[in-house]
C-alpha cells in the first residue's frame, strides 16, 4: 500500500528568499513523510539556495488556463478562454463526477483560480494525496481551498505577515479561508492575537508554530573575538529598513567608530540604496554584496560582530514577521539588533537575547550597533542566551512534528458554502 502523501501548494517554487519552506519540507522528508510540491508559477529568481537540491519531493507546475494562447488574467472569458475552461472542468468531472454540484463553492473566485483548482483536484486524486498545505494565504491557498473542496479533502495553510497586514488583503476573502481550513498556521503570537482580534471565532483552528531551524546545520560560534563588522541579509525592499541602516552607518562614521557593513541580498531597491551609500560617502564602509548561497551566508554571519535587522512597517502595510535570517543569526552566535515590529520582540528580548530599538530610529540603531561593536562581553552574553532560545523554541524537528499532527486532522463536516 502506498504511503500517504502531503501536497505542498505554493505560488512559485523554488524561491531564493523562501528557505523556510525548503527547510520544512526537508524536515518532513527526514521524518519519513512523502511530499509532492505543486507550484502555480515557475520560478522567477536567478539565484537559488544549494539545499534545494536535497529535496526529494517531485515538483509539478499546475496547468495555467491560457494553453499558451489566451490572456492569463481571464478577467473576462472570451470564447477561446471559455473553451479551455470548459474543457478542463469536463476533464475534472471524469475523475470527480460530483464536481458540478460543488462549483457553487467557487462563487467570488477568479476564473483562473477555479481552472487551476480543477486541474489540481485531478492531480491530487491521481497522486494519492491525503492533505493539502499551502504557504501564504493568497492565491496558493485560494487554489488549495477549492481543490480540497472538490475532492472532499482537508486543507491547511500557513499565513505569513504579507497575508495579514498588507494593504492588498481582502478581509472577506481571508475570513473565508480562515473559516474553511482544517488548521491555520501562523508564525508568531503577535499574528495570532491580531487575527483573533480581527476575525474572532473564524480563527478557532489557528495554531502558532514557529518556523523551525535545522540546528544540525547551524553551529554556534562565540562572537567575542570577531572583527567590527555589521551584516544584514535580506531582500532589498522597503520593509527591511535598509535605508535606516545606511543612515545609522553614516552616524557611526561621524562618531569615528571602527566598522564595516555588508548587505547581502538583491531586490528592487538596490539602485536606490547604492545611490544612498554613495551620497553619504560610505562606499569605503558599506557594501552591497548581492545574493549568496546559504553556506556562504552563514560564513558571513559568523564573521560579523553584529547582525542588523532594522525592519519597518512599509507604506503599503507590509512588514516582517519572524524573518528566517534573523533566527539563523541568533542560532549561529551573531548578536542581533532588531526593531520592535510585529512578532520580533518575541525573540529579541532587549538586553537578554539581543538589543531592541524602535523602527525608523536612526540614532537608537546606531547606538545599539556601537554597543555591540565595542563590547565583546555583551556580544557573548546576548549570543549565548539567543542560542538557548532558538534551541528551546525553534528546533525544526520538534516544530515540524507538531505541523504533521495538523495534517492528520480533518474537520468533522466538510465545510459548505457560506455567505461572507
Amino acid at each position: 500500500m502506498t504511503s500517504p502523501t502531503i501536497a505542498y501548494v505554493v505560488k512559485r517554487y523554488p524561491r531564493y528568499s523562501e528557505t523556510f519552506i525548503v527547510n520544512e519540507i526537508l524536515a518532513h522528508e527526514a521524518a519519513g513523510l512523502n511530499v509532492h510540491i505543486f507550484a502555480l508559477r515557475p520560478p522567477a529568481d536567478t539565484h537559488f539556495q544549494d539545499k534545494i537540491a536535497q529535496v526529494r519531493a517531485p515538483v509539478t507546475y499546475v496547468k495555467k488556463p491560457t494553453a499558451g494562447r489566451v490572456n492569463p488574467s481571464l478577467t473576462s472569458l472570451r470564447p477561446t478562454a471559455a473553451s479551455y475552461f470548459w474543457a478542463e472542468l469536463q476533464e475534472a468531472a471524469k475523475v470527480i463526477p460530483d464536481i458540478w454540484s460543488k462549483l457553487d463553492y467557487a462563487v467570488g473566485e477568479r476564473a483562473s483560480v477555479v481552472y487551476q483548482a480543477a486541474w489540481l483536484a485531478q492531480a491530487i486524486r491521481q497522486h494519492g494525496i491525503t492533505h493539502l498545505h499551502a504557504h501564504f494565504g493568497t492565491v496558493a491557498t485560494n487554489v488549495a481551498r477549492l481543490a480540497a473542496h472538490f475532492t472532499d479533502m482537508p486543507y491547511s495553510f500557513t499565513a505569513h505577515a504579507k497575508d495579514i497586514f498588507h494593504e492588498s488583503v481582502e478581509p472577506a476573502d481571508l475570513r473565508r479561508k480562515l473559516r474553511d481550513a482544517a488548521t491555520v498556521i501562523t508564525v508568531s503570537d503577535y499574528n495570532v492575537a491580531y487575527l483573533q482580534q480581527q476575525f474572532g471565532a473564524d480563527t478557532r483552528t489557528m495554531q502558532r508554530i514557529y518556523n523551525g531551524m535545522n540546528l544540525q546545520e547551524l553551529h554556534y560560534q562565540s562572537p567575542i573575538r570577531r572583527c567590527p563588522r555589521i551584516v544584514s541579509v535580506c531582500r532589498l525592499v522597503e520593509k527591511k529598513g535598509l535605508s535606516v541602516l545606511i543612515e545609522a552607518c553614516a552616524q557611526l562614521q561621524q562618531w569615528h567608530c571602527e566598522f564595516t557593513c555588508q548587505i547581502v541580498g538583491t531586490g528592487p531597491l538596490e539602485a536606490a540604496l547604492r545611490s544612498q551609500i554613495t551620497a553619504l560617502n560610505l562606499d569605503d564602509w558599506v557594501e552591497i554584496v548581492g545574493p549568496r548561497p546559504q553556506g556562504e551566508v552563514f560564513d558571513l554571519m559568523q564573521q560579523a560582530a553584529v547582525f542588523a535587522a532594522p525592519y519597518v512597517i512599509g507604506q503599503d502595510g507590509n512588514r516582517d514577521g519572524l524573518p528566517t535570517t534573523l533566527l539563523e543569526a541568533m542560532a549561529l552566535g551573531t548578536p542581533c539588533v532588531a526593531t520592535d515590529v510585529t512578532g520580533i520582540p518575541e525573540i529579541i528580548r532587549d538586553g537578554v537575547t539581543g538589543l531592541q530599538v524602535a523602527q525608523q530610529d536612526v540614532q537608537g540603531l546606531a547606538t545599539a550597533l556601537e554597543r555591540l561593536l565595542s563590547q565583546p562581553e555583551l556580544r557573548e552574553t546576548l549570543a549565548t542566551q539567543a542560542r538557548s532560545l532558538i534551541e528551546t523554541e525553534f528546533d525544526i524537528v520538534r516544530n515540524t512534528a507538531v505541523l504533521r499532527s495538523c495534517f492528520q486532522s480533518r474537520p468533522a463536516v466538510v465545510p459548505q458554502l457560506q455567505e461572507v
